[in-house]
């Protein structure tokens, strides 16, 4: 028994030696666009689910069939969740498919049954994940609206989608709101054209990603004629040109002769 056991530890430990130098040598390939082995996927599916489980089981669940706590919900999930977890006519997005693990289609899944941990799972994000606490920023009324909607969505279309966004105060969670997090129209078509006017969140973020594709032309510059606009306003004839002109850069250029 005790050779089984030495060798069990001497086994134990030349393999965590060995992960631990692959490591350190820079072996294991952090990229998000290189997925797990499958063994090391469930574990870590098995790690986190556990964990969230333990955490949420002794959340009291409120009333989630109160329809003014699923209209704020609504707001809140297109401002802040649709980038990552889409929504009815709503297809992939660039969040969506560039994120590992991939988000979930929560526009199909909901709270896949358990609201409490959905809640806990939105207040308190997820490592390495790219899912944030939002309990750093928003109220447990604000979260729960988004989990009361949540239980709603898979069963809404396309149409009653953008109808009950509308029909909310848009993004709000109590103190704290920034525009810098709002994914309403910035992936173009893929967005309900209702549903992305339902709120005035566009801001800061949204411009810089707009800016960032389309930045805007220099404005042309006026063709030379033979009275200037002070001149048409006189009447009196345009003075010789000046030798001496700015070119677009800034520079200055003179003329010779």
């Amino acid at each position: 028994m005790k050779r089984t056991i030495t060798t069990l530890v001497a086994a134990g430990a030349v393999a965590s030696a060995g992960v631990l130098g692959a490591a350190y040598l820079g072996l294991v390939n952090v990229g998000a666009d290189d997925p797990h082995f499958p063994a090391v996927h469930a574990f870590l599916a098995m790690a986190r689910d556990r964990s969230i489980a333990v955490r949420a089981r002794d959340i009291e669940v409120p009333n989630l069939k109160d329809e003014n706590l699923i209209r704020v919900g609504a707001g809140n999930y297109n401002a802040m969740c649709i980038g990552c977890h889409l929504a009815p006519g709503v297809k992939k997005t660039e969040l969506s498919q560039a994120l590992y693990p991939p988000p979930p289609n929560l526009a199909k899944l909901g709270v896949s049954g358990d609201p409490a941990v959905a809640f806990w799972t939105i207040k308190h994000g997820i490592k390495a994940s790219g899912m944030p606490a939002w309990g750093k920023s928003m109220g447990d009324e604000y979260i729960w609206g988004i989990v009361a909607f949540l239980d709603q969505l898979p069963q809404m279309n396309a149409q009653q989608y953008n109808a009950m966004v509308t029909s909310s105060g848009g993004h709000q969670h109590g103190g704290g709101e920034s525009e810098m997090h709002n994914h309403e129209g910035q992936h173009g078509d893929n967005v309900p054209a209702p549903a992305a006017e339902a709120t005035s969140g566009r801001g800061h973020h949204d411009k810089g990603h707009a800016e960032a594709h389309h930045p805007e032309s220099p404005s042309p510059e006026p063709a030379p004629g033979h009275h200037g606009n002070n001149e048409a306003d006189s009447g009196h004839h345009s003075k010789p040109a000046s030798k001496t002109h700015i070119h677009r850069d800034g520079k200055q250029h003179t003329h010779e002769g």
